[in-house]
């Protein structure tokens, strides 16, 4: 019958929160609270998550979505963002700027806090987190990202309150000892707990934490903090032994605490270290204790020769994933055990070893056959050999990252394109040797490729984009700083790839508004743009694009003297989802700042 409400008479309130529950989006959620009072209170019911911003006041917000939505169980923090108003709202906004205002101002007069204090009510407090607490009981996982007001008063009321806490991130937050205990002492399910730049906290708080919660804790983060040693890393080795995740940021870290965590947590899987004064001793006992390793990551090591690396491909069967950045000591022989003893490896990152070359990839390439990610940046000893013999060998390679290899050149890549056709992702970066050459062999052999970014390549012009967009149906596209590239190879791949939601043109001095136009045309899913520094560009070929990008949400256009205020205004009011528009501050108009002046930002102000 017209006009009966089929869906309130006959479903109850169960089934319709689950319905809620497995929308994949926050507007859909948003759009279904807004049908009826009794949806509204349903998909409150059925809200797990929620983020709050730094603008306004955060522990008012937190007092006020306590009341509201009371299942939640996770609460992300963060004092790095700001929650702006949508430019799209038009005329309500003023009236949700005054309610918000009003909000604020009555909020500040009950509290009676002064003018100096006025900074605070940015931040959250000790008192909102114990209101954290007290709202939501059945917390599971809280991140606290740059909170610095908040102290381990606020934290201990919290641990009190949240005893079902399986993750805790206090990156930033100066708390003490004191807390962190309060922490382990309360919170026995604690899983994950990241400490990075927890300048407060010294050996005893850890150590107080791990005899608490070490035989939840899983994941453990210390990034900058000081006065925490050897001790505390003896503590968890003792105490920790279901440890599976270590991240480690310490020049005060040394090889005691690094074994005793090797030897103490056999089931550790994932290991990053950034401590110079680690040397290969702990990294041998790493191979010999923790043989279900998957993950290691190495960063600046200054004492961490070939002999540690071997200790790792003896007895680490099991790695999958290795980043060696910055490890100057190591050569093609550490490299070599890697690939002789990791026949799973998978992803693999070389980051300026200056001593590991053309061998040591070699025989990755001959060795590691499930290998399906590598990145080599500022390799120059690495040469076309060492990628022919990983497109011989690695079939299943799906991304491949380089990065002033100034060693490799078109025969490589033509090596990868004809031997890894599965290949998806391909970012490439100041190689000067690779040219039209390599980019028309990946456009014919790579036919699944949708990820291509090519910049300051100096030798890649119109015919590899051409070839490529006739092979490939890109969605993410980069080729800055290729001055070669013109209209000719930008409207191949506006023709080629409908698909396109990413563009980077910019520093394409012969690129005209012919090519706006084709762009605007063929590729009506573009989301992000970026043409800034092209010279041709004007107000008319960006009137072109935004005609039929509809769902463009960002563009950068600094220094583009043909692009005018008018051309700023066109992209402002033709884009109803724009939320970012990069542009020097002297081409935009009063009117459009009053339009669109929170999705406006300035790289240069003085202009």
């Amino acid at each position: 019958m017209r006009g009966h409400d089929w869906i309130n008479t006959s479903l109850p309130d169960e089934l319709i929160v689950e319905i809620f529950r497995i929308l994949d989006s926050k507007s859909s959620r948003d759009a279904c609270s807004l049908v009826c009072k009794r949806w509204l209170h349903l998909e409150r019911l059925s809200r797990t998550t929620i983020r709050i911003g730094s603008t306004g006041s955060p522990d008012l917000f937190v007092s006020l979505l306590s009341r509201r939505f009371i299942n939640v169980i996770t609460v992300h923090i963060d004092e790095r963002l700001s929650v702006s108003v949508p430019a799209q709202l038009g005329r309500r906004r003023a009236s949700l700027n005054n309610k918000l205002s009003s909000i604020k101002l009555h909020y500040v007069a009950e509290k009676s806090w002064s003018e100096d204090n006025d900074y605070d009510s940015y931040c959250l407090s000790d008192s909102g987190l114990a209101a954290l607490g007290e709202g939501f009981p059945k917390l599971e996982k809280l991140s606290l990202i740059w909170c610095s007001n908040v102290s381990s008063e606020g934290l201990e009321s919290l641990a009190l309150k949240c005893s079902y806490l399986k993750s805790l991130d206090l990156q930033g937050c100066y708390v003490g000892d004191q807390g962190l205990a309060a922490v382990g002492q309360c919170c026995k399910q604690l899983e994950d707990l990241n400490l990075r730049f927890c300048e407060g906290l010294t050996d005893r708080g850890l150590v107080e934490l791990a005899l608490g919660v070490g035989k939840a804790l899983k994941s453990l983060g210390v990034a900058a903090c000081a006065k925490i040693s050897d001790i505390s890393l003896e503590s968890v080795g003792s105490h920790c032994k279901s440890l599976e995740t270590l991240s480690l940021d310490s020049e005060f870290i040394h090889n005691q605490g690094i074994i005793a965590v090797a030897q103490g947590c056999p089931l550790l899987k994932v290991l990053k270290l950034q401590c110079i004064n680690v040397t290969d001793d702990a990294l041998n006992s790493v191979g010999i204790n923790c043989l279900s390793l998957e993950l290691l990551a190495l960063y600046s090591f200054q004492k961490f020769t070939d002999k540690g690396l071997s200790a790792i491909g003896n007895g680490c069967k099991k790695l999958k994933n290795l980043t060696l950045s910055d490890c100057y000591f190591l050569s093609d022989m550490g490299l070599e055990a890697i690939a002789t003893g990791c026949k799973e490896l998978s992803h693999l990152e070389v980051n300026g070893c200056h001593n590991i070359g053309t061998l040591g990839l070699e025989c990755i390439g001959k060795s590691c056959l499930r290998l399906t990610e590598l990145a080599l940046l500022y390799c120059q000893r690495i040469g076309d050999h060492a990628l022919l013999e990983v497109g011989q060998g690695c079939k299943f390679l799906q991304a491949l990252h380089l990065v002033d290899c100034s060693s490799i050149g078109d025969e490589a890549m033509c090596g990868i394109a004809s031997g890894c056709r599965n290949l998806k992702k391909l970012h490439i970066r100041r190689c000067y040797e690779i040219g039209n050459k390599a980019l028309v062999a990946v456009g014919e052999c790579c036919k699944s490729l949708t990820d291509l970014s090519i910049r300051f390549c100096d030798r890649v012009g119109d015919e590899a984009l051409i070839a490529i967009g006739e092979g490939c149906s890109l969605h993410y596209l980069n080729v800055s700083g290729c001055h070669q590239i013109g209209d000719a190879g930008v409207i191949a791949i506006a023709r080629g790839c409908p698909q396109l939601s990413y563009l980077d043109i910019s520093v394409l001095q012969n690129l005209g508004d012919i090519a706006m136009a084709e762009i605007g045309e063929g590729c009506s899913f573009l989301k992000e743009i970026v043409l800034s520094h092209c010279r041709q560009i004007t107000d008319v070929g960006l009137s072109h694009l935004v005609k039929n990008c509809t769902m463009l949400e960002s563009c950068h256009m600094v220094y583009c003297p043909g692009i005018t205020s008018a051309g700023v205004a066109t992209v402002v009011s033709s884009c109803s989802n724009i939320k970012k528009v990069l542009v020097e501050k002297w081409k935009v108009s009063q009117r459009t700042k009053r339009r669109a002046g929170s999705v406006i930002s300035y790289l240069c102000m003085d202009l």
